[in-house]
């Protein structure tokens, strides 16, 4: 009976709470219930195999990764493609300088990318490598087709080419002082044929379509960036370089004499990998489920214009139609007294080490805290340090010893039904269910560092409270028993809806968290899922030991 009544009081305060709630509650819980039937299809940029990665490749492949967990526990077919652009000149220069071929030097850095997302626990679905058959296969008869359309023609062109991009340059990109800036690396005056798509036939559409299409681009600013970008495209793009400057490539099918350009090749990734011109039925079906839902991780260096203009006139050409494009979620760089980090400026911090010595889920904590989804983060040991130290050893691993031990001590390891529970104990558990509506909130609206903040004050509520309540004190006193028993009831609480959060960003000790609790995660959609009566709990093992070793020490 006590029991049934405890339950009561609790199913009526939570639905007090959504109710004072509702305005902007009810949307989110039917979108989430739209989501549990719909699939979700999300990639990063696939990573050039002409050295090994650097920490801005860790960032944007745990962002994705976390999203793709994320949107798992709510529900949805999930599927996260990731991979490696092995093709192009400046993998073919990398190996001539090792004294090797360009298979053998591309296959032997896919290793460290691969043995890095191992590490990291990045949980792909598919893995997209651009020698694969499957994808050399599409991309000829994507080249065919569009060939076939007249979408394909050859020309002679002369001008400046810039060899770290990869690309040849315009008026346009030249300095006020007539030269070209550091990013374009080396640049080179050359005159050569080649082969080319109508990109700006397309420039018309592209540009109603960015105006019809709000929110296509993620955030706001980076849409508006590329949008004035495409005002000022003009020329078409050049799809091939001749095999008397670079073989690393796929060849065309209909002049041997070129292969294709390495951004023409490395975007089709996207579709190759994930069933587009399959060779079997289903993989084709499964391909047409996913796309509708396709959202792009990428670096705010390649939005323009690789992704941001010719991705989706590719698209188009190739016969996809405006409801078939792509989201872009882009993010910023990961910087380093300012500057960016990048293989090219050699600045470049080694996320195996920072693994290795830290571990690999507080290296994702700090990440995916530190950096708002969007913009550019300064990274910092001493802060990766502190992070750890503060939210999770003193913040949630504190919670989590102290409400195992005194349930341990006090209620022999077992969470009771209290006959009644405090106003305060109902706030806290209220709390909580507020928070993981907050949190696929934020996932939604493509911030998971509000995600951790919001977890981060529901934690600091609970410590509080537990402060201000104390059990131990409360367990000294007959009279306080039934209170005792809600504000362990309260604590707990609050651990799982806290690990259930984490699981995307720290999933290993996430899971630890709830083994001691002997609970799965919480739902994250529907009824609020409360804990279940009588309900025994572990013994305390640390989770979250604090990091006493000096950065850079």
């Amino acid at each position: 009976m006590q029991n049934r009544r405890w339950c009561r009081k609790l199913f009526w305060s939570q639905l007090r709470l959504f109710q004072m709630r509702a305005n902007f509650a009810r949307p989110v819980i039917v979108l989430a219930t739209y989501m549990s039937s719909n699939p979700f299809f999300i990639t990063t940029a696939i990573d050039y195999t002409n050295a090994a990665p650097h920490i801005g490749h860790a960032y944007e492949k745990i962002l994705a990764d976390v999203i793709a967990r994320h949107y798992r526990q709510r529900g949805r077919d999930v599927f996260f493609l990731t991979g490696v652009d092995q093709h192009g000149q400046k993998v073919q220069q990398a190996a001539q300088r090792d004294g090797v071929d360009s298979m053998e030097f591309a296959s032997r850095t896919t290793q460290k990318f691969l043995a890095l997302w191992e590490k990291l626990g990045i949980s792909y679905d598919a893995w997209a490598a651009t020698t694969d058959e499957r994808h050399k296969r599409v991309v000829r008869e994507i080249l065919t087709r569009l060939h076939a359309r007249g979408e394909l023609y050859k020309a002679s062109h002369a001008g400046f080419y810039s060899v770290r991009q990869e690309q040849f340059l315009t008026e346009k990109d030249r300095n006020p002082d007539g030269g070209f800036s550091e990013e374009w690396g080396e640049v080179v005056e050359i005159e050569e044929e080649n082969w080319y798509f109508r990109l700006s036939n397309y420039k018309v559409w592209l540009e109603s379509f960015l105006d019809a299409t709000p929110g296509l681009v993620f955030p706001e600013f980076r849409g508006r960036e590329l949008r004035n970008a495409v005002e000022r495209l003009s020329g078409d793009l050049c799809i091939s370089r001749p095999k008397s400057r670079l073989s690393w490539g796929i060849e065309l099918p209909f002049d041997t004499e070129f292969v294709t350009y390495v951004w023409f090749d490395a975007l089709i990734n996207y579709i190759s990998f994930s069933g587009y011109l399959s060779e079997s039925a289903d993989e084709q079906a499964d391909f047409v489920k996913r796309w509708s839902s396709a959202t792009h991780v990428i670096g705010k260096d390649i939005l323009v214009p690789a992704h941001g203009v010719y991705w989706p006139a590719m698209l188009k050409a190739m016969g996809f139609d405006d409801t078939e494009m792509p989201h872009l979620l882009v993010h910023g760089y990961i910087n380093l007294g300012g500057s960016k980090i990048s293989k090219s400026l050699g600045n470049v911090v080694d996320p195996n080490e920072l693994a290795d010595r830290y571990g690999a889920e507080t290296l994702r904590y700090y990440l995916m805290r530190d950096c708002i989804c969007g913009q550019d983060m300064d990274f910092n040991e001493e802060r990766l340090v502190s992070r750890f130290n503060v939210d999770l050893a003193n913040g949630l691993g504190n919670l989590l010893n102290r409400t195992l031990n005194m349930t341990q001590r006090y209620r022999a390891g077992v969470l009771q039904a209290p006959g009644h529970l405090s106003d305060e104990a109902i706030a806290l558990i209220s709390a909580g269910s507020a928070t993981i509506q907050e949190v696929c909130e934020a996932f939604d609206a493509r911030q998971p560092n509000a995600a951790l903040d919001a977890v981060s004050t529901l934690v600091g509520k609970a410590n509080a409270f537990a402060e201000i309540e104390a059990p131990w004190k409360l367990a000294k006193d007959p009279e306080q028993a039934d209170r005792l028993t809600g504000v362990l009831l309260a604590m707990a609480d609050v651990v799982w809806t806290a690990a259930t959060g984490l699981i995307p960003f720290i999933p290993d000790k996430a899971a630890a968290v709830l083994a001691q609790l002997q609970l799965p995660p919480r739902k994250l959609s529907g009824e609020t899922d409360p804990l279940p009566a009588d309900h025994r709990v572990s013994s305390p093992v640390p989770v979250f030991p604090r990091i006493d070793v000096a950065p850079n020490a």
